[in-house]
């Protein structure tokens, strides 16, 4: 059974400033492809927290959340190809390929695992991918209003309208991960359970604005909400009036979610599943 933590209470413990000033993000060549990321290094700790952005979104999106994290651990973020300033790649758009370039980005930047993973939407999907694929490169999983499997329609069960408007209305980078959903999906599922701590902070009401297209493409029936708890049981579970942007709606509670996996003040392990 997950639990449900009261987050007025965590948010109150766990505030923090944000730093007084922000480095901004560099572009690097990895593997032959320009990589926009944005990196705050803690000078004592061994702990990384890695973002990973929804659909549409880019690092702002984040708001002061990595910078107030950034007085206690160290955070990398950085934009997936075709968002920022990062190039886009002729490679597929699938969960496994996204996952391959994150784990070689942090290769390159010199950041060891095991890593604290917080996806946001479509990036929540990404990171379910990553940690049941390298568990031992994982220490916890925070998911922001997160994409779970089954709760976007394949591509070719969308309404013909749907499929039109966004080819026209997004660029071809996001589109190609939208196609690909789906299969993402399949990918986390057809993967062992995640034998680490994870922390689900929702929405409430649950949003409709997941995914970039949300119109008859995105679905949350009684039995898709039912597989979404049923794949992390042992998941603590926030809830919060907040909006699907949570980390520029509400970034308190956030940084408490994120905070609940890490040590130190205002932070504790939470046990595993």
């Amino acid at each position: 059974m997950f639990k449900l933590l009261p987050i007025c209470l965590l948010c109150a413990a766990t505030a923090q400033p944000a730093l007084a000033t922000l480095p901004a993000p560099v572009i690097d060549k990895v593997d032959g492809r320009l990589v926009e990321s944005l990196i705050l290094r803690h000078p004592t700790s061994r702990d990384v927290v890695v973002f990973e952005n929804g659909s549409r979104a880019t690092l702002d999106k984040w708001g002061v959340v990595p910078e107030r994290l950034a007085l206690d651990t160290s955070v990398f973020a950085y934009h997936r190809p075709g968002y920022g300033n990062s190039e886009a790649a002729a490679a597929p758009r699938d969960g496994r390929t996204i996952v391959e370039e994150l784990r070689a980005v942090l290769r390159f930047k010199g950041l060891h695992p095991p890593y604290v993973l917080v996806g946001h939407s479509l990036g929540g999907l990404y990171l379910q991918l990553f940690a049941r694929t390298y568990p031992e490169e994982v220490k916890a999983l925070v998911l922001v209003d997160a994409l779970y499997p089954r709760m976007v329609k394949p591509v070719q069960d969308f309404p013909l309208l749907t499929r039109i408007v966004g080819q026209l209305a997004f660029s071809r980078a996001i589109w190609r991960e939208i196609e690909q959903i789906d299969a993402t999906g399949k990918m986390v599922l057809s993967l062992p359970d995640i034998d680490k701590p994870v922390v689900r902070l929702e929405n409430r009401p649950v949003s409709s604005t997941a995914i970039a297209v949300d119109f008859g493409a995105f679905r949350m029936d009684k039995t898709t909400r039912d597989g979404v708890n049923a794949l992390y049981p042992q998941a603590v579970r926030m809830v919060a009036d907040s909006s699907h942007q949570m980390a520029l709606t509400t970034p308190d509670i956030v940084e408490a979610a994120i905070r609940q996996v890490l040590p130190g003040p205002g932070g504790k392990t939470v046990a595993g599943q």
